[in-house]
Order: C-alpha cells, then sequence, then structure tokens
C-alpha cells in the first residue's frame, strides 16, 4: 500500500519592517475579538450604552452591564462574560427601539420608538415601569440624568427636547427651537442643568434646563448633525456633521478645531483613556482615534461594514477601558477586549494545551505540568464553550477523518507535471495566490525542477512569468526565490528576443525594475555607510587641548 502523499505546507513570509507606535501597539492589545448577531432578521445595531461614572458625592456600586440597541429589541450584556443577560422585547410589532439605556444603578432601562413612545423598564423583571406617548414623532434619544437617578432627557423628530420624571406622567419641561429632526442629545456632565442637541437643522443647541425657554447657545454646522459628545471638563463640546467633526468650545462660544479624517458619514463618538482619547466610526467603516489634546489621529481599525454605533465599556472599581463595542449596519455586534496580565497568561496556556491536545501530545504536556485529569476530561474539553472573555481559539467540531482535496497545482506536482502546476499557481485568482505561487516555486527548487518548469514555454506562457518577475522583484524578502527564476528565464530565452512584442516589452519593464533596485541598493549602502561614520564619531571622546 503506497504511503499516503501529505500537501505542501505555504510558504509564510516572514514580516516586513513596520514603524508601530506605542499608541498602535495599545489600541491594537484589542485584539480577542468577538462578533455577534444580536438580532434575529440582521436589524442595524443603532446605539450601544454603557452606564457612566457615578459623581464623587454619590456612592454608587459600577454595573457590569452595557445596553445593545437593534431592531424592535433592547439587549442587556455582562461586560465579564461579553453574553447577553437579558433581552427586553416588549415593544410594539411594528416599533423600532432606539437608544436603550442603563441607569447606573443596574435597575431601570429607557428606550425611545419609532412609535414616539419611552418606556422604562424594570431590569430584573422587565417589566414596563412607565410609558410616556407626549412625542409625535419617533424619539431618537433616551439619557439618564447625571445625578438624578429620576430625571432623564429625550430628543425626537417632532423638533423638540423634552426632560422627564420617572414618577411624573407628563414631562416636566420642553425645550423648542429646533427647526428640524433632534437625532441626538446628552446632559452636560457637570451638574449646572445644562444640556445639548443636535439636529437635522444643521445646529448643535445648548440649553439650561433652570431657565428653560430658548437655547442659551447655537453653534451653526454646514450639514446635518448626527451625534453630540460633551467633553468630561464640560467647557467643550464635540459634534459631527457628515464627515466632519468639530469642537465646539462653550467658554469661548465658538468652535475651536475641525477633524476631516473619515471619508463618509461620522455617525457615532465615544471617549476612551478618562476624556485623553477620542473614537470616532462612521460609514466608511473606519474607526478613528484622536487624542483630545492637539485632535491629531494616533490610531484606527477598520470593520467589515458601515458603523452605526460604538462605544467604550470599562469595568471594575477603577473603570479602566476594557472592550470597544462597535455595532454595525450588517447586524452585526463586534467586542474587542483587552486582556489584562493574568489574562494573557491565561490565554497563552490555553493555547498551548489546545495545541498539545491536537498534536496528541495532551500526556506530555500534562506530566510537564503535574496534573492529572479525571474520567471525561476530553469531551469536557472538546465541548468547552471558548468564544467567551479572552478566548483566541474557537473549536468547531472535530475535522479528524474529513481530508480536503488538493489543489489543481498540487496534483500536477504530484504527478511530475511541473510546467502545469506552475501555470496553474500562475493563473489563479484566489486571494492567497501570492503565497501559493512562492509555495510551488520553493517547492521546484527543492525537486531542482526550476529549470524543467520554465522550459519550453512561449510567447503565451512567458509572459506570465515575467509579470511575476517584475511584480516581485522589489520585494526584499524574495530576492532569493525571484533572481533564482529571473537568471533561468534569461538563460533560456536571451536568444529569443525580438520574436515577440508583448515578451520584449515585460523584459524591458524587468529590466528597469531591477536597475531601480540597484540603484536603491546602492544608495541604502552609501547612507549605512555615513551613519556608521556619524556613530563611531559619536563614540570617541574628545581629546583635552593642552
Amino acid at each position: 500500500m503506497a504511503a499516503e502523499v501529505q500537501p505542501l505546507q505555504p510558504i509564510k513570509l516572514p514580516k516586513g519592517p513596520v514603524t508601530i507606535t506605542a499608541e498602535q501597539r495599545y489600541w491594537q492589545s484589542y485584539s480577542s475579538q468577538l462578533q455577534i448577531d444580536p438580532s434575529q432578521h440582521a436589524s442595524p445595531v443603532t446605539h450601544i450604552s454603557f452606564p457612566p461614572p457615578a459623581p464623587s458625592n454619590l456612592t454608587v456600586s459600577p454595573q457590569e452591564l452595557f445596553a445593545v440597541t437593534t431592531g424592535s429589541r433592547v439587549q442587556i450584556f455582562s461586560s465579564k462574560t461579553r453574553k447577553p443577560v437579558k433581552t427586553i422585547s416588549r415593544f410594539n410589532v411594528d416599533d423600532i427601539a432606539h437608544f436603550g439605556n442603563i441607569r447606573r444603578d443596574g435597575r431601570v432601562v429607557v428606550a425611545g420608538g419609532d412609535s414616539g413612545a419611552i418606556q422604562a423598564f424594570d431590569l430584573n423583571s422587565r417589566a414596563i415601569l412607565k410609558t410616556w406617548k407626549e412625542h409625535k414623532q419617533p424619539v431618537w434619544v433616551t439619557q439618564w440624568h447625571p445625578s438624578d437617578m429620576t430625571g432623564l432627557m429625550s430628543c425626537s423628530d417632532d423638533r423638540t427636547v423634552r426632560l422627564w420624571d420617572l414618577p411624573s406622567d407628563k414631562s416636566i419641561m420642553s425645550l423648542h427651537g429646533h427647526q428640524d429632526y433632534v437625532r441626538c442629545g446628552a446632559f452636560m456632565p457637570s451638574q449646572s442643568g445644562l444640556l445639548v442637541s443636535g439636529s437635522y437643522d444643521q445646529t448643535v443647541r445648548l440649553w439650561d434646563s433652570r431657565i428653560g425657554g430658548n437655547a442659551v447657545m447655537v453653534f451653526k454646522h454646514a450639514a446635518a448633525i448626527e451625534s453630540v459628545l460633551p467633553m468630561p471638563s464640560g467647557t467643550a463640546i464635540l459634534a459631527s456633521a457628515e464627515n466632519a467633526i468639530s469642537v465646539l468650545d462653550v467658554v469661548a462660544a465658538k468652535p475651536i478645531h475641525l477633524l476631516k479624517n473619515h471619508q463618509k458619514t461620522v455617525t457615532s463618538l465615544a471617549l476612551a483613556n478618562n476624556g485623553g482619547r477620542l473614537l470616532s466610526g462612521g460609514l466608511d467603516g473606519h474607526v478613528k482615534v484622536f487624542e483630545t489634546t492637539g485632535w491629531n489621529v494616533v490610531a484606527g481599525m477598520k470593520y467589515p461594514s458601515p458603523i452605526l454605533s460604538l462605544n467604550v465599556i470599562s469595568s471594575g472599581l477603577q473603570r479602566e477601558d476594557r472592550h470597544i463595542a462597535v455595532g454595525m449596519q450588517s447586524g452585526i455586534l463586534s467586542i474587542k477586549t483587552r486582556l489584562s496580565g493574568e489574562q494573557k497568561v491565561q490565554a497563552r496556556e490555553r493555547e498551548k494545551e489546545m495545541k498539545a491536545l491536537m498534536e496528541g501530545k495532551i500526556e506530555q504536556y500534562d506530566r510537564a505540568k503535574k496534573r492529572k485529569r479525571g474520567k471525561g476530561w476530553d469531551r469536557r474539553i472538546r465541548g468547552k464553550d471558548f468564544t467567551g472573555e479572552g478566548a483566541d481559539i474557537v473549536i468547531e467540531g472535530n475535522a479528524r477523518g474529513k481530508v480536503n482535496n488538493s489543489l489543481p497545482w498540487g496534483n500536477a506536482l504530484r504527478w511530475g507535471e511541473y510546467s502545469k502546476a506552475l501555470d496553474l499557481v500562475l493563473e489563479s485568482n484566489a486571494g492567497n495566490a501570492r503565497a501559493q505561487t512562492l509555495t510551488v516555486l520553493t517547492a521546484l527548487r527543492h525537486r531542482s525542477a526550476l529549470r524543467s518548469a520554465l522550459s519550453n514555454r512561449d510567447s503565451v506562457t512567458l509572459p506570465p512569468v515575467l509579470r511575476w518577475l517584475i511584480k516581485s522583484i522589489v520585494e526584499p524578502r524574495t530576492v532569493r526565490l525571484t533572481v533564482d527564476v529571473a537568471l533561468i528565464v534569461l538563460d533560456l530565452y536571451a536568444d529569443q528576443l525580438g520574436k515577440s512584442p508583448e515578451v520584449d516589452m515585460l523584459i524591458d519593464v524587468l529590466k528597469k525594475k531591477v536597475s531601480l533596485c540597484v540603484e536603491a541598493s546602492q544608495t541604502a549602502w552609501s547612507v549605512m555607510g555615513m551613519v556608521e561614520l556619524l556613530v563611531r564619531g559619536a563614540g570617541e571622546e574628545p581629546v583635552a587641548e593642552e
């Protein structure tokens, strides 16, 4: 019986030199990503809220919960496990929920809806505590007061901003002044009674609830306002309109910065690092990170779908930033987690254990760890859910016994059809075609079959090889292999130049690419020589004059 032919291992190139700042490294540490579809109907995730920290004069224990609003439901997630613990769906059948918000004591949730109703729910029993129906059009914002446990605000498409008290059956104040839909709003962080709202009438308005009436300050913009966010100092407001974010100085009553780093509309804003960083999400699928001193972009993240909601979830008594939660148009909720030092150690140890298990070396692993396992440990570990916080591995069943069919070029290599294998991989349009090409060429070189695979080519089969050389000759990580292929091609076909205009043109392009690479290499050697002289000169001690 013939031995089984194992498939070739794909070539993995070493990572090239990349300059990564400490800031980028920090945001890349949010890497343990969990993607959830919280809605059965793939409804967009329109809002993610997290209870703000209690003021210093109030003693309220932090809640490890955050709310995700999608479709006609509000789901409550645990920030410890990143899993839903409650679902509130007591809305009308044709109603869409907006801006589900948890009170900071974790006992009451409030949300608006397309019907214009505002509902407050008991979080434990999910019973409706209060329903207000004064708004005549959809309510887009419902937010709890920062210090008053029963006070809240709402913003609606009926152009009004209203203030409410939970025990009361009617609003306690209605603020008029906007000329179009009011889609965003928030309380200012200080206890001065100020609140801010943004509208499709292209204005951001600052209100004083102690006096009511007209807005005390109005900032005019060039487009509809999608999101507003007060800074913790209470002296500045961030507002997004189309693809720009404006920084509004409340003290000077004027805008002081305009940030245009997104390509499409900015839909959501969130603060991190105790207000030291601003995160913005847009319809371009990008999250940008700004430092809030000079308002420069310091990092970024890319998502596969337009972003509609964004928040930074903190955890623990110190309220350290733990998760970056992003809601998308596709209905997917992405939660990226930054693991603590102890959790990183546990995750690495879990990865080693699972690797030993998959390689059949679990007994050696146990002996090294001086561990004894009880009966049925293999079933428990295989069935364990690894999708919670800190998970770096997800096991989906046992693929043992399922043999994947080899790639076409793999079969050609197996039967010694080297030219055919090279042609197949050069014609491939797969996403990893480059890695597959390197794998085949490396295998051909190891088998001393490069010359055989490159021989007997004509004006149709030779150009793909030349195009690959032109594209790869500038890559320093593959220069040895590329040069080997190029030398064989020139040796085989040098006497045939002038017979095919396309081949002649490609050879000319290759020559120019090689010349540029040689020139760049010579320049690099010159620079390195100058740097060495400078380093040696700096290392010599100055001679004291007599």
